[in-house]
């Protein structure tokens, strides 16, 4: 009789409800899975908040965190146990930590992606200390706000240096707007950056090797950004899109993270890459929410299976390598560097896993999502985030995207459908399958 080997994830939650649910009843579909000679059985647990000794165990062999980027209680835990019971992060707050939106955008510009003209400006208010006035009174250089912006060039973003789900984000037309953008800023450190001319607004979720890339809008309500869009970009440019997510994450040890990027033609500028909370709600998602959260369940799995180390050690040079030879052109340097993405993911020992272990998940996510228990999450979520006098309509609204997807997978698998026909978004291009 095989031993039997049983491994927690951890989930570090805050408000959210919806994809916690959906991870858990997707996680129990995956069963007990023969690896190595052993029985493998993977559970969850919502993590609790309480004091802790530094030499306490740490029971989950992997956590998933949505609050360390702003709880540092639970953010000093997770440090404790990756350095001292080596559990696997999703995501490290090392790196999130210390290499937030502006230590991205200079690695990829080292790299040679190509990021629009950014500038960093001083605060506007002082900074909350003591030794602010003599410092800046005998370091701080004047500087011209008005001949800054016009370097960068109108229209421009300002923007937090270190992100925050579009907090502080503002778009500037002219002196007008530049000055009131930066008085209301305070004590947040902004950037100023240039806008492109650009045909689609990408944004880009990656999990482990897993990459989608979708159409988004954001001059659209929260529950409208996403369109259902495949081949919205060219070959050439969905291509690097995903590379661009995969590279960045690859390159920080990133693993839940999603990346925003202006299309123009075949040209793709990165623009917003580290987030270290990416929506996956259902009432955004939508359409995409089943593979958002198959593919965590996927991964987490995956590296409690094959005992995937716990590591924060960047292996920047081997990056750097490619972008200073000289001989390589930007199309080669960008397949070198997914090269070393791919290797960083494993992601062909990913894909033989999830073939060998876990290809009857895809079918089972798809009779649940076509279920009652499935329906109840989304009926659950939009009573909580919705007034009542619009429940109807959302209902109507999410049910009717997520009914496009079991449709859209049944057809991909040759199946008939049972799920009722419902006119398609315009945007709808052709579907994916899970």
């Amino acid at each position: 009789m095989a031993a039997t080997r049983n491994q927690l994830i951890g989930l570090l939650l805050g408000a959210e409800e919806d994809w916690p649910r959906a991870f858990e009843q997707i996680l129990g579909l995956v069963g007990p899975l023969k690896v190595g000679g052993e029985s493998l059985e993977v559970t969850s647990e919502r993590m609790r908040i309480s004091p802790f000794d530094l030499t306490d165990p740490v029971r989950p062999g992997l956590v998933i965190d949505r609050l360390a980027y702003w709880y540092y209680h639970p953010r000093e835990w997770l440090k404790k146990a990756a350095l001292m019971n080596d559990t696997y992060l999703l995501n490290s707050p090392f790196t999130f930590q210390s290499m937030e939106k502006h230590s991205a955008y200079c690695a990829m510009l080292r790299l040679g992606m190509k990021i629009p003209k950014t500038v960093l400006v001083p605060y506007k208010n002082p900074v909350d200390n003591v030794r602010w006035a003599y410092t800046s009174a005998k370091y701080n250089d004047r500087f011209d706000l008005d001949a800054i912006a016009e370097e960068v060039g109108y229209p421009m973003y300002m923007k937090p240096f270190d992100g925050g789900g579009w907090r502080g984000v503002s778009r500037v037309e002219d002196k007008a707007g530049l000055h009131k953008s930066y008085d209301e800023s305070g004590e947040m450190l902004m950037h100023l950056q240039a806008t492109v001319e650009y045909d689609k607004f990408a944004r880009a979720l990656s999990i482990g090797p897993e990459t989608i890339v979708m159409d988004f809008r954001p001059e659209q309500p929260m529950h409208n950004r996403y369109a259902v869009s495949y081949d919205f970009l060219s070959p050439q440019a969905g291509w690097e899109a995903e590379t661009v997510s995969k590279v960045v994450n690859a390159f920080f040890a990133w693993e839940f993270n999603s990346a925003e990027m202006l299309i123009a033609g075949d040209e793709v500028h990165p623009i917003d890459y580290a987030n270290a909370c990416p929506d996956v709600a259902v009432t955004s998602l939508h359409y995409y929410f089943p593979w958002a959260i198959t593919a965590l369940v996927r991964w987490s799995v995956f590296c409690l299976a094959t005992n995937r180390p716990a590591t924060v050690d960047l292996e920047t040079r081997r990056y750097y390598e490619i972008a200073d030879d000289d001989s390589l052109d930007y199309q080669a340097k960008m397949e070198g560097y997914r090269r070393l993405a791919d290797e960083h993911f494993d992601t062909e020992r990913y894909w033989e896993f999830c073939h060998e272990h876990l290809a009857h998940l895809p079918e089972a996510v798809l009779e649940w999502v076509d279920s009652d228990a499935f329906d109840k999450i989304l009926l659950d979520t939009v009573r909580s985030t919705y007034p009542a006098h619009e429940h109807e309509k959302f209902l109507a609204h999410f049910r009717g995207l997520v009914g496009l997807w079991v449709k859209d997978q049944r057809s991909l698998r040759g199946g008939p459908s049972d799920t009722p026909e419902r006119e398609a978004p315009a945007e709808v291009l052709g579907p994916q399958e899970l």
